[in-house]
């Protein structure tokens, strides 16, 4: 067992697209994300404070999509951990490679006649096979998952652990010298710390309430469901070919939807997917049959379906008379 530090830290040169937030904003617009300046402060500053970013809200309002657009802007890999019940390091920090170990095994057992012949005692034959046995627990047998993997990219890497509040509190135990020093020890390597340490950020849904001590290695982010203009900035960003026309008539509706009393709330993701339905579709404009059938591109539950079904017709003129 190695007991010195490995990949000791370097100073990190701030990429273009870190450099302020207008620079942020202007990376993650060229990436196709459209951000508000909360969230693109929260990305500078992740950089330059090294500090993760917890980001939460609703399902659908961009919390992933957010660390695939700064991997894309900064060019660098993405490195996503999916959270869930049960995940233990094995899966998140590293394991060993068990088929490669019992082969080495097997070529030693072979060879342990050869390697100990000219021993002139036991001691020596001892040590020489222990020096064999240090091979067993290194680097070339160590299989990386994405926290040491994260840690070990010399150019950099956005780390993203998904819908952390779906994994046990144990898991949030496992990520804290992680998240606070960068770094990842491997009991019979050593301590393994990132040459550069990657930009983090963990995403929740609450689902369950995360613990006091990550919260406060990290700066928090909360994305809402964007209002009318900013969603319609999104949606023309995303779909090019979309009207002017139908661009604000199908935000309206969508934004009148989400003031119902409904248990699954449509996401921006199903406001890009509804656009692109309707030009698949050919509309110009919303009808109430075109929009009835439809609403299972928007609402992923039956209840929530028949209770806006309902609704068109009002939801519709709503929305027409918040226009004029």
């Amino acid at each position: 067992m190695t007991d010195a530090v490995t990949g000791a830290a370097k100073s990190v040169e701030t990429p273009e697209g870190l450099a302020s937030v207008e620079a942020v904003l202007s990376m993650l617009a060229q990436s196709g994300y459209i951000a508000t300046p909360e969230i693109a402060t929260a990305v500078y500053l992740a950089h330059h404070l090294r500090k993760p970013v917890l980001i939460e809200g609703p399902a659908g309002v961009g919390k992933t999509d957010l660390a695939r657009s700064v991997a894309l802007g900064l060019g660098q890999p993405l490195i996503r951990m999916q959270c869930y019940e049960g995940l233990d390091e094995s899966k998140a920090l590293y394991e060993w490679k068990y088929g490669k170990q019992l082969l080495y095994t097997q070529i030693l057992k072979d060879k342990i006649g050869h390697l100990v012949e000219d021993a002139d005692s036991l001691d020596e034959a001892l040590h020489k096979l222990n020096s064999f046995q240090d091979i067993f627990f290194s680097r070339d047998f160590l299989e990386p998952r994405p926290l040491l993997k994260a840690m070990e990219q010399s150019t950099g890497s956005v780390l993203l652990i998904d819908e952390i509040d779906k994994s046990d509190e144990e898991f949030e135990a496992l990520l804290l010298e992680v998240l606070s020093d960068y770094q990842v020890t491997v009991p019979e390597i050593g301590t393994i710390a990132a040459q550069v340490p990657p930009l983090v950020m963990l995403t929740s849904n609450a689902t369950r309430e995360l613990g006091d001590a990550l919260k406060r290695r990290c700066l928090h982010l909360h994305i809402d469901f964007p209002d009318a203009e900013l969603e319609a900035r999104i949606v023309r960003t995303r779909v090019p070919g979309v009207s002017e026309r139908l661009l604000e008539r199908l935000v309206a509706f969508i934004q009148a939807v989400r003031g119902e009393n409904i248990r699954k709330l449509p996401s921006i993701s199903e406001t890009i997917d509804w656009a692109r339905t309707l030009i698949l579709l050919h509309a110009d404009s919303l009808e109430p049959a075109m929009v009835r059938s439809t609403l299972n591109v928007i609402l992923k539950r039956q209840s929530d379906i028949a209770e806006v079904s309902g609704k068109v017709e009002a939801l519709l003129d709503s929305r027409d008379k918040a226009g004029r």
